[in-house]
This record gives C-alpha cells, structure tokens and sequence, in this order.
C-alpha cells in the first residue's frame, strides 16, 4: 500500500522536483501540498504548487497557503538560486486554480488528526507553518506516522558556515519543532549534497520528453553559468527530493540517533542544528541520516520520474 504523505515546502526549485517525484512515485499517496515563504515569498511558492501540479497532472491535489514570514525574523529568501519567480526557466504557465481556503496551519492538524498514525509528514522548507501547528495542537506530534525533513546537518552549513538554509530562514521554529517531543528524521546537508545529477542521469531526465523540457531539465540547470546555460556549473543537488525518497524507500538512507538543539542567540551560529551523536537514547530526538545510497536513490527517481513522464504522454 501506498504511504500517505502530506507535504509543506517552498517551491524552489527543488521542491518542483521532489513534488513530481512524489507523484511519480507508486509508494506514495500524497494527499495534499501546504507551503510556506522560504526560497521566495508565499505567492509565490503557493502559485509554484499549484503549478507544478498543473504540469505534472495531478490538479485536483488541494493545496493550501501557510506563513508569509518567519516567527520573528525578517525575510531570507533564494532568489539567487531559485530566481525571481522560485522555478528559474521553467516553462510553466501560471496556475488555471487558486489555493484552497484556509491556513496550512488547520490543513496539517486536521489531516494528521484525521488519520492518526497513518500520515508521513514531510518538510522540505522552513519550519514556520510545522511550529504553528505543533503550538496550536500539541496533539500532532504523536499523531504523525513519521516526521522527515528536508534541512539541518550534523556539521555544516550552506547559507553560512553554520546553518542550512531551511532551519537558518526560521530558526526558531525549528527548536520548537526539535522540542515537540517526536523523533524527527532530519535528512541535511550531510546526504544531500552526495545526491547529486550527473552527467548521465541529465542525460537520462533528458529523454523524458514534456516533463523534462518543461519542469525537470529547467530546474536542475538553474545553477548554470557562463554562456552556455545547457549544462550545469557542477552536479546539481536535488535537496528536497531526498527526503520525499525516504518517505517511499526508507532504506535509502542509513540513519543514526542523536540529540538535535536549534541555536537561535548565537551571533556566528543562529540556524545550526547541534548534534550530539553521544547523547543518551532517552535524550535523542531524532534520527539524523549520515549515508545515501545515491545509484539506488536515482534508480528510484528515475523510475518515478519515467513513470510520470509515461502519464503525461511526454516520452520523447
């Protein structure tokens, strides 16, 4: 049976990605999308969502608008990755829907709460609508299947040297989100920056016709430069698809157990996600994904991808 997962990002790029991954993926459900400001603004990661769905055929998935801001921080946002409109180059038209009414906050507790231990809840943005949630109904942390992130590390950072850009955009959120008494299976920097797209596997997206020439190829090229904006400056990450991969293959990824605190007064620190892998069991918190078999996590992505591609009619 499918796991059933409800999904809040940023859509970003890599988000885009690991939205049609998830819809690809016959081991997933997903049962509805929320977002959040992170990599640009909400209008704009909500009007992504809703446009990626669109392309990749899956309208009728609800999705729901949830924080335009951090808890207590100005903006951070990633145009520079991302560009202006967070899908640089993707040959998206804007959505034909609006987002559903209501706030992502009530979306994710009443979908936990309605299915309780039934929903994976997976973030792959800013933790600011997960911390909403958790204050409004504490319930949810118990509630949840599983609890995956997309963010953090266990000792680098990738928008300064200590802190991954999700958990740095809201970093307090993340340490309520760390405190809720849960496991959270944090998947960072650590994994994804092995997960990369060479040469062959572009070369292997590239032959997925519709879907690679509108969504796939833009996105993963977003980190070109020079003239030739046809190849990458290096092997492009693909962050956020790692997490959701974990959802549908969890033995994708080889976890271990540790204490995980949030700094939020550190001047040089604020957004670094401390682990302890020393910390008592009782003390753990999370579960923090330290290897990734990355051949197996790309035959799972492009197996998904392919399957996609083969509903759209976009084999080329």
């Amino acid at each position: 049976m499918a796991q059933r997962i409800l999904l809040d990002c940023d859509p970003g790029v890599d988000d885009a990605m690991a939205i049609a991954y998830a819809i690809g993926s016959p081991d997933l459900e997903v049962a509805g999308l929320t977002t959040v400001a992170g990599n640009v603004s909400l209008v704009r990661t909500t009007a992504n969502a809703l446009r990626v769905l669109e392309c990749v055929g899956a309208p009728d998935i609800p999705v729901t608008a949830g924080s335009a801001a951090a808890l207590l921080r100005p903006p951070l946002t990633a145009e520079a990755v991302h560009g202006e409109d967070g899908l640089r180059g993707a040959r998206l038209p804007p959505p034909s829907r609006t987002a559903r009414p209501g706030h992502a906050v009530d979306f994710i507790i009443t979908s936990v709460l309605d299915a309780p231990g039934e929903m994976t809840l997976i973030a792959t943005g800013p933790l600011t609508n997960i911390a909403l949630a958790l204050r409004r109904e504490p319930r949810l942390a118990a509630a949840v299947r599983e609890f995956v992130i997309m963010g953090g590390s266990a000792g680098r950072g990738n928008v300064t040297p200590a802190a991954e850009f999700n958990i740095a955009v809201d970093p307090e959120a993340a340490a309520i989100v760390f405190a809720a008494g849960w496991t959270v299976t944090m998947v960072g920097l650590d994994v994804t920056l092995q997960a990369t797209a060479d040469a062959e596997v572009i070369a292997k997206i590239g032959s997925l016709g519709r879907l690679a020439t509108d969504l796939l190829l833009p996105c993963l090229l977003s980190h070109a430069d020079g003239d030739d904006a046809t190849a990458p400056a290096r092997d492009p990450e693909v962050h956020d698809v790692c997490a959701v991969a974990y959802a549908a293959r969890p033995d994708l990824l080889g976890l271990r157990p540790a204490r995980v605190d949030v700094e939020t007064a550190g001047r040089l620190t604020a957004g670094m996600t401390v682990t302890d892998f020393r910390a008592a069991p009782a003390d753990c918190n999370a579960l923090v994904a330290t290897t990734i078999d990355v051949p197996a996590f790309w035959d799972s992505v492009l197996s998904a991808y392919g399957r996609l591609a083969s509903r759209m009619g976009g084999r080329s």
